[in-house]
């Protein structure tokens, strides 16, 4: 049986949480107060993910970078694989927000997306 002791992201609580292991399955959670905390938890053990977000070359425009973001959460050890990605691109003005800016990141089968405008 393995312990894990974490603090909960998913709210601005920041629940102290407690995850039991066995043999990699969680078995229990204790310590959050809302079901995000739970899911969180159990989700942080098994297949931890995030939302990356950065900013992207941009030629032609008023603008040096724009801002984006991944559009859904990526395996956390993909990390630095999605950012060597994002430093080496570089798109052409105009900009919008929600534009693909790069495809399937680090063949993720996530998107990189504007969250700004850059014209």
């Amino acid at each position: 049986m393995e312990t894990r002791e974490l603090i909960c992201i998913g709210c601005p609580m920041g629940c102290r949480m407690t995850v039991e292991l066995d043999g990699g399955e969680v078995i229990s959670v204790s310590g959050y107060t809302c079901p995000r905390g739970k899911t969180y938890a159990e989700k942080e053990v098994t297949n931890p993910t995030r939302i990356v977000t950065s900013t992207v070359k941009v030629t032609g425009g008023l603008k040096e970078r724009v801002s984006c973001k991944t559009a859904a959460d990526i395996p956390k050890a993909k990390i630095a694989d999605v950012m060597a990605e994002i430093n080496a691109a570089c798109v052409k003005a105009p900009v919008r927000i929600g534009d693909v800016l790069i495809e399937n990141v680090a063949d993720t089968g996530v998107d990189i997306v504007a969250t700004a405008h850059a014209g």
